[in-house]
């Protein structure tokens, strides 16, 4: 329970090998998986801006021009620039140059580095904060659920996001005690804004935790408070004098007098220098409070910065870029989602969707525990609030409570009705890895109540020897799953809601991203006339190029409609029923040629003109 406890050089060998495992089986199975409607963009954005790169080491003066930049950086500007970045030049390197990797290998290899933080950071928390016991148990399981497992292959952001949180999330609980990581939050804050729009949520989830830590660790300090308020009044000016130019000037007018000599940057830069000067002064009177306000501080100022820094397309226009990227995703359509047979086109969306969609999506093994664990937690929490209850249980740590936060954080974000709902779990995947850790900590315990009823007969036994068995049977559900869904996890249901038939029956989205289409690819080959025109719903025609460009689709064959193709795949999605509808008319049949059937669930449907 040590608060910001360095890991022990077991655990970091521990960990390493997590690392290690999880980076290989992702590499060693990702060929089997399609290319998302995403992830197909993402390609091209990233091959896009490796060129500019190439231009940039051969034409510098005319690479930085604003035109130069445009013309590569526009494409996608509306997320940020890091993982494509990562993608194309790993592509640049290990697929051009090198000839090492097949093209899609290449994209996807940064993604599987950053999946692969996931459990070993998982355990390296789990093990300082609850035991090793609840770490591995966490670390083990987050790569078993079949949906996490398919997001983590993907040259998407959505797996390198859940990294990135519980990155920043482990740095600021090791910077509690440790200055060094204090800074490193910062830094680590700034990669998680580059990376995905979520991490602007992060300070909310951390804040009240640096200021609470202050608050306690300068009880009984006139100086260290002092200090304390004097950097919270820096804080609370700058975003008071925003404010009144915001008030003053009109949204637009702010943004369109914020320059690089204008007094909005002069804000910024006397929040940067004051904060961390007083740091400096604070930290000599009393050093756990500075380390404690040590990472808002940092990501206050290293943030904004490395963010800038990282997206070459905004360095000539800052502000009115950056202005229609938070626009864009404050505004962001909603896409039609099938949900307990109803289809959802527009808000208000269900309160329960979220919360049903984990219990329905994550094996049945893996979500009870951590509904046990976070039920404990809770009820730990409520009852160490009043004075009759307290000595009933024990007070949750901070670190623990920490631990709970960013366990619902990323579930609460996207739970309020108007808030688009669509893209299965993955836009709470931040949550997940703290939810595992949660079921480590109930099984562990578990396992530690079950060895002491046993050491009351048999004194000797071993926590292993119960462990290993309990993780067995709570793991290999999860694993069974896996390997059968396989390469198809967009479709997988978990045993409470029937499998992936229950959750047909129940009216729920079948699957989603269109990469379930690799398994009719084959057959498409083999009985696709010459210089056909295929059909394939939802596929992209940059996703269409790629699986050409791997070999898994015949280089004669070409895209085509509803109404011109030969053969047709359909994916089958409740929103999209007319397109079936439209095929049987225009190919005057209604009989399939071939499919793709999970447990007799259809979930592609081929179509062939007589």
């Amino acid at each position: 329970m040590t608060r910001g406890r360095a890991a022990t050089r077991e655990e970091r060998w521990l960990a390493l090998a997590l690392w290690v495992l999880a980076f290989a089986a992702l590499w060693a199975s990702e060929a089997a998986v399609g290319f998302t409607r995403d992830e197909s963009f993402y390609f091209h954005a990233a091959e896009t801006y490796s060129r500019w790169f190439q231009q940039l080491l051969h034409a510098p003066s005319q690479a930085l021009t604003d035109a130069a930049i445009v013309r590569a950086w526009d494409y996608n500007h509306e997320h940020p620039a890091l993982m494509k970045t990562l993608f194309g030049l790993s592509h640049l390197l290990f697929h051009d140059t090198l000839g090492w990797l097949r093209s899609a290998t290449a994209f996807r290899l940064p993604a599987f580095a950053l999946a692969a933080l996931v459990p070993a950071l998982t355990f390296l928390l789990g093990s300082a904060v609850f035991s090793r016991a609840a770490g591995l148990f966490a670390a083990l399981s987050f790569l078993l659920v079949p949906r996490q497992y398919f997001n983590a292959e993907l040259a998407c952001f959505d797996m390198p996001i859940a990294a990135m949180w519980l990155l920043v999330v482990y740095a600021f609980w090791r910077a509690l005690e440790d200055r060094n990581w204090g800074v490193l939050c910062g830094v680590f804050f700034g990669l998680a804004l580059c990376t995905k729009h979520n991490a602007l949520f992060l300070p909310f989830c951390l804040a009240p935790f640096a200021l609470w830590r202050a608050w306690r660790t300068s009880e009984g300090h006139p100086a260290a408070r002092l200090g304390m308020r004097r950097v919270l009044v820096l804080f609370a000016a700058v975003a008071g004098l925003y404010a009144l130019l915001v008030l003053s000037l009109g949204p637009e007018g702010f943004q369109r007098k914020f320059f690089l000599l204008s007094p909005h940057t002069l804000l910024f830069v006397v929040l940067a220098v004051g904060s961390l000067g007083m740091l400096h002064f604070l930290n000599d009177e009393h050093a756990p409070t500075a380390l404690a306000l040590l990472p808002m501080a940092t990501m206050a100022v290293f943030g904004p910065i490395i963010f800038y820094l990282h997206w070459p397309y905004l360095w000539h226009a800052p502000v009115d870029r950056t202005a229609w990227y938070l626009v864009f995703h404050a505004t962001h359509n909603h896409y039609a989602w099938f949900y307990l047979g109803t289809l959802m086109r527009e808000p208000p969306f269900p309160w329960d969707y979220v919360v049903v969609k984990t219990a329905l999506t994550a094996p049945t093994s893996l979500f009870v525990p951590m509904v046990t664990g976070l039920g404990a937690l809770a009820a730990r929490g409520l009852l160490g609030l009043f004075a009759r209850t307290r000595e009933w249980v024990r007070t949750p740590s901070l670190a623990e409570v920490l631990v709970g936060v960013n366990a619902v954080a990323s579930i609460l974000i996207i739970s309020p009705p108007n808030v688009p709902h669509f893209g299965g779990v993955k836009h709470w995947l931040p949550s997940m890895p703290f939810l595992g850790l949660l079921a480590g900590v109930a099984v562990a315990r578990g396992c530690e109540a079950l060895t002491g009823w046993l050491r009351e007969r048999w004194p000797r036994v071993p926590l292993a020897a119960v462990a290993a068995p309990v993780f067995a049977l709570l793991l290999l559900p999860a694993l069974i799953a896996l390997v059968r869904v396989f390469p198809y996890g967009t479709s997988y249901y978990s045993e409470l809601a029937g499998g992936v038939p229950g959750a047909a029956s129940l009216g729920m989205q079948r699957q989603f991203w269109s990469s379930n289409v690799t398994a009719v690819l084959p057959w498409i080959n083999a009985h696709a006339p010459r210089n056909a025109r295929v059909f394939l719903h939802e596929v992209t025609g940059f996703a269409f190029q790629h699986y050409q460009r791997e070999g898994m689709l015949r280089a004669d064959l070409r895209p085509g409609g509803i109404g011109d193709s030969d053969v047709a795949a359909y994916q089958y999605h409740q929103e999209f029923r007319e397109h079936e509808f439209a095929l049987w008319q225009a190919y005057g049949t209604r009989t399939p040629v071939t499919g793709l059937y999970l447990d007799e669930t259809p979930q592609i449907i081929v179509y062939q003109r007589p």
